[in-house]
């Protein structure tokens, strides 16, 4: 359900991550002196994997991959947890833990699915039916609203498709769903969590700043077009294991073309070539290069642009969303909640996102008997939790665990930990939403190359934004429309017959609102003049002429 294989970038100490296992690279050097190399790739993560990937399928092999972490996987991170009999740690997945619309026979596969078979990536079912419901005085059955919501969705979702193919105005998922019959009191806090636990929990951000059309149409070009399946990762090699087998298909062991640990400060840019700068003194000379940063680093101006972005570009990095989806691990020594159930929603009496959702991991199928435990908020949660301390969370958790199961002596944990997303620089959150009012053109201002630098990553997809496989696709994407700029040829990227053929990304230097200036008039409730300065005015008055 939730995005990002969902996505999470992880963004936790480096004491939390596990290194990449048999494939080492050698580090930057900070000698002054630029390295050259035809492409550069930054960061290390699926969209950088998958574009280092095409340009060799198209006989490119110079490049190089600047990953600021030292392991390959960016944002799909695990760490080690807790104990197992024998006194070794389980595995658990910071950041993408699902795959996501798996694929139907003679239909499409998601590649994420694919490269899990190949690699032969432990993962099981999430039956999302298989829930509880509670409220603060212990079990309340309120499943009945999760088809009422489910009945809603399917109205919002068709008007979300005809806003779309009508070229109508957005509007916020709040409003799609109100529409639709799906209108819940502020009080009614078991509607509150179940909308929370379907639309909340996918997107990491509310309803009220997420679009209906797009919001839409993300999940239902995953879910519709590969399958409705979503499998939870449960590999001890950790859900980056596929990331770094793929990179392992074109990177010998310590290749110089992967250099880890390397933290890039300054990207100079133009129409000839890119520069990029790290803070250890070393630089890259390259001819073109592919930026794969989350939109929460571009948001918050890690890197310095010289020259600034163009206005285009940088109004786009602002208008898109980067959520934030914290899971809270517990184990105990004991499985006190029921063992074959997978998740279960808590209401809580007076605040909407508080602990709402646990998920077992001692289930059957899972990593049974392990007694662990995960609850997940996002959002507001998140960055509230993100400035407690650890003790502090446990303390809340444990008491809406008590609450849940008045009957039952519920021990403290004996291990608990959680990352802190928004507070990683190389991160700044989980994974991208779409957000109301924000149009195809807006978003493909996101994904334009500026001169020589591309951008790619789950955020640039406009199809499965907020997914593993948009990254994917968008690095592959951006390493084939390279290798046709470069080599001067058409290249079939999708097996539909669509080719790039030397394009490079079209962006929309200027994007027009929904009303001109001569609509702001009494018949429209506009009484009185925008402008109350000489100089503004006539500016109106000629950009208004212009627009006729």
């Amino acid at each position: 359900m939730p995005r990002l294989g969902q996505i999470a970038t992880a963004g936790v100490a480096a004491s939390l991550a596990i290194p990449a296992a048999g494939l080492v690279a050698r580090n930057a050097t900070g000698d002054g002196t630029c390295t050259k190399t035809t492409v550069a790739i930054l960061g290390g993560g699926m969209a950088g994997i998958s574009a280092a990937q095409a340009l060799t399928n198209n006989s490119i092999s110079d490049f190089l991959i600047l990953e600021y972490n030292d392991y390959i996987g960016g944002r799909a991170q695990h760490t080690t947890f807790g104990k197992q009999d024998d006194g070794s740690p389980y595995t658990v997945e910071l950041g993408a833990n699902w795959i996501q619309g798996l694929g139907q026979s003679g239909g499409p596969e998601n590649p994420i699915w694919t490269l899990a078979k190949k690699y032969g990536l432990q993962n099981t079912f999430s039956n999302y039916s298989s829930i509880l419901t509670y409220n603060e005085t212990g079990p309340s059955d309120f499943t009945h609203l999760l088809d009422e919501y489910n009945e809603a969705y399917e109205k919002a979702s068709a008007n979300a498709g005809r806003l779309l193919a009508e070229n109508l105005q957005d509007q916020t998922a709040r409003a799609g769903l109100a529409l639709a019959g799906w209108n819940p009191k502020h009080s009614d806090m078991a509607a509150q969590a179940v909308e929370w636990w379907n639309w909340d929990w996918e997107s990491a951000v509310s309803p009220e700043q997420s679009s209906l059309i797009f919001g839409v149409a993300g999940t239902n070009l995953s879910m519709n077009q590969f399958s409705n399946e979503n499998n939870l990762v449960i590999d001890s090699r950790g859900y980056n294991y596929i990331i770094r087998q793929e990179a392992s298909t074109f990177l010998k062991d310590n290749d110089a073309r992967l250099r880890l640990n390397n933290h890039i400060t300054d990207i100079h840019y133009s129409d000839d070539g890119v520069t990029i700068y790290s803070d250890d003194g070393s630089c890259v000379s390259a001819a073109y290069a592919i930026c794969t940063f989350s939109v929460g680093v571009l948001q918050n101006d890690v890197v310095t642009f010289t020259p600034e972005l163009p206005a285009w570009k940088r109004t786009s990095i602002q208008k898109f969303t980067m959520g934030t989806y914290t899971k809270i691990f517990m184990q105990f020594n004991e499985t006190f909640w029921p063992q074959d159930t997978q998740y279960f929603l808590y209401a809580s009496p007076t605040r909407r996102g508080w602990y709402p959702v646990f998920q077992s991991l001692s289930t059957e199928g899972f990593l049974p008997g392990s007694h662990i435990l995960f609850v997940t908020v996002v959002a507001g949660g998140s960055y509230r939790v993100e400035q407690q301390t650890d003790e502090e969370t446990k303390a809340e958790i444990m008491q809406v665990l008590r609450d849940m199961y008045p009957d039952t002596t519920v021990p403290e944990p004996t291990a608990f930990m959680y990352p802190r997303w928004t507070k990683t620089p190389w991160a700044y959150g989980s994974y991208s939403n779409w957000p109301a009012g924000t149009t195809l053109e807006m978003h493909q201002n996101l994904r334009a190359n500026a001169g020589r630098l591309w951008f790619a990553g789950e955020a640039t997809s406009a199809e499965y934004y907020g997914f593993l496989h948009g990254a994917w696709f968008e690095g592959r994407e951006a390493g084939y429309q390279i290798a046709s700029v470069m080599q001067d040829k058409c290249v079939e990227v999708y097996n539909d017959g669509t080719q790039f053929c030397g394009e490079t990304r079209p962006h929309y230097e200027k994007l027009h609102g929904t009303s001109p200036l001569q609509n702001y008039n009494v018949l429209n409730g506009w009484a009185t003049s925008s402008f109350y300065s000489s100089a503004a005015a006539a500016a109106a008055a000629a950009a208004a002429k212009d627009a006729e």
